[in-house]
């Protein structure tokens, strides 16, 4: 793992620690894809953030709210400093992110089933207007189970969107609630050119999210590890939904610092 995404992931559990609440497993898991997005992949900054030529990225998996707001951070959207505000009273940091507060969040995150189909529909406004720039979403395994993602799917299909790409963070949450069987197999069906990943590979992430077919949208189907990152998180999932306590920040930023990406495999 990078210094760059170790450095990312310290960030998260500041402002966890700071907003003293977290979807710290669900975070986690999608780092990689969160980084890859945004520093290797999408033409999106401060510059050209009003552009109708952009590149756009929908979080429709809301649970990751906090990974995108540290980036957003990072690239100068808004003070870094802002961060150790979050969940407080008086700032436009919380959990679930409001669009209109935040500079740089293109949709308001929040209950599931939602991000997905606005991002259809506006791949579907940038094809029939004519403007450049690619939509990436990225959803969780476990908001497949929402019928309006199908209904966007079928859309996406139906209207040949080569414009959007699909990420799902599949970090098998959703092993618990029901059988879903084959994202792959359901997503090809659907008109989709399908694509599986390591989750925790910027390579692969890379290769596959710049990845365009002609007449069809893509889904980019990444194997993730909830809690990755941190031993601690990994194991114990009671980290699902809570902040750490000071002592426990310090022992999860040296868990980061000390974390070996070859002795976990997905």
């Amino acid at each position: 793992m990078s210094d760059e995404i170790k450095t990312l992931r310290k960030l998260i559990l500041d402002t966890a620690y700071y907003g003293e609440d977290a979807n710290l497993q669900s975070i986690f898991s999608s780092v990689e894809i969160l980084w890859t997005l945004y520093y290797e992949v999408m033409n999106y900054n401060t510059d050209n953030m009003n552009d109708p030529n952009r590149d756009v990225f929908i979080l429709s998996k809301g649970q990751s709210t906090m990974g995108v707001l540290a980036i957003l951070a990072q690239k100068g959207f808004f003070d870094v400093e802002e961060l150790k505000k979050a969940c407080q009273y008086d700032s436009f940091i919380s959990m679930q992110a409001d669009r209109t507060k935040v500079p740089g969040f293109e949709a308001s995150a929040g209950s599931l089933g939602h991000g997905f189909p606005i991002a259809s529909g506006i791949a579907y406004g940038k094809k029939v207007q004519g403007y450049k720039g690619h939509i990436y979403v990225l959803a969780g395994d476990g908001e497949m189970n929402e019928g309006t993602m199908w209904e966007a799917a079928l859309f996406c299909g139906s209207e040949r969107l080569n414009n959007l790409t699909l990420i799902i963070d599949d970090n098998h949450s959703i092993d618990a609630m029901i059988n879903i069987r084959s994202m792959e197999d359901k997503l090809n069906a659907f008109g989709f050119e399908v694509l599986s990943v390591d989750g925790h590979d910027i390579n692969e992430l890379k290769n596959a999210l710049l990845y365009r077919q002609n007449n069809r949208p893509v889904a980019v189907i990444a194997q993730t590890r909830r809690g990755y990152g941190s031993a601690t998180i990994m194991k114990d999932n009671t980290w699902f939904h809570r902040a750490p306590r000071e002592e426990e920040l310090i022992m999860l930023k040296k868990e980061v610092d000390d974390f070996e990406q070859s002795k976990f495999t997905l």
